[in-house]
C-alpha cells in the first residue's frame, strides 16, 4: 500500500519550505544573491543544513527559489497597486510608486535581479541556469507590466502617444539606478526614502508627458492611499 502524506503532513512540508525561502529572501536582501548559502540559510531558519538539502539538491536551486518566490511577489504588488487606482493614469503612478517602493525595501537583492549580471558581461541570461532564467523573466514580466499600463494611459488620452515598450524600459532603468544602483545616493531613514519613491514616480510620470502640476497630484494621491 502506498504512502499518502497527510494534510497536515502536507501542511507542515509546505511550511518549511516557506520558511528556508524566507531566510534565504532575507539574507539576499541584506547581502546580495551571493549571500545565499545552505548554512546560512539554515542557521537563519532555525534548522540543519540537511534539512535545506531535503527541499533544496543544491545552492542553486535555493537561489533560483529566491528569485522566483521575490518576481512573484513583487510582479504581484504591482498589479495590485494599478488594480486598485481608479483609472489609467492614476494606476500607472499607483505601479510606479509599487515598483520603486519594493525596490527599496529589498536594495541588495533589487539590484542583483535587475541591474547586476554575472561576469562575464553581459551575459546571454538564458544560458546563467535556473537563476539566471528567473531573472530575465522577471526583468521581462515586469517591463510588460509598465508596457501594458503606459499602452493603457495612451488608449484613454491621458498621455501622449510613444513608443510603450522603451519607455517601460526607461522607467525600469531609471528607478533601479536612481534608488539602489552604484551612483544611487545614501539615504538616512524611511522619511528620505519615502521622498526618494515620491521624486522618482515625479521623474517618471514628468518623462512620460505629464505636466507637472497632474503629476505631483497623481503622486500624493498614491501615496496618501497607502
Amino acid at each position: 500500500m502506498a504512502y499518502r502524506r497527510t494534510e497536515r503532513e502536507t501542511a507542515r512540508l509546505a511550511a518549511r519550505y516557506e520558511a528556508i525561502v524566507e531566510a534565504a529572501r532575507a539574507l539576499a536582501s541584506e547581502s546580495g544573491l551571493g549571500a545565499v548559502q545552505v548554512v546560512p540559510v539554515a542557521e537563519r531558519a532555525g534548522i540543519a543544513a540537511g534539512t535545506v538539502y531535503r527541499y533544496f539538491p543544491s545552492k542553486d536551486d535555493l537561489v533560483a527559489a529566491v528569485v522566483n518566490a521575490t518576481a512573484e511577489r513583487e510582479v504581484a504588488a504591482i498589479r495590485a497597486a494599478a488594480a486598485a487606482a481608479p483609472g489609467a493614469l492614476s494606476g500607472l503612478a499607483a505601479a510606479i510608486v509599487a515598483f520603486a517602493a519594493g525596490t527599496m525595501r529589498m536594495r541588495r537583492l533589487a539590484f542583483a535581479m535587475l541591474a547586476e549580471a554575472p561576469p562575464p558581461y553581459p551575459p546571454p541570461l538564458a544560458a546563467e541556469g535556473r537563476e539566471g532564467a528567473g531573472r530575465l523573466s522577471f526583468r521581462r514580466n515586469i517591463a510588460g507590466e509598465f508596457e501594458s499600463l503606459i499602452r493603457a494611459a495612451i488608449a484613454a488620452g491621458q498621455l501622449p502617444d510613444q513608443p510603450q515598450a522603451a519607455m517601460a524600459a526607461a522607467v525600469i532603468g531609471a528607478t533601479v539606478e536612481s534608488l539602489v544602483g552604484p551612483f544611487a545616493p545614501t539615504l538616512a531613514g524611511p522619511e528620505a526614502e519615502r521622498a526618494a519613491v515620491q521624486d522618482i514616480t515625479l521623474f517618471a510620470l514628468r518623462a512620460l508627458g505629464v505636466v507637472d502640476a497632474r503629476a505631483r497630484g497623481l503622486v500624493v494621491s498614491v501615496i496618501s492611499n497607502q
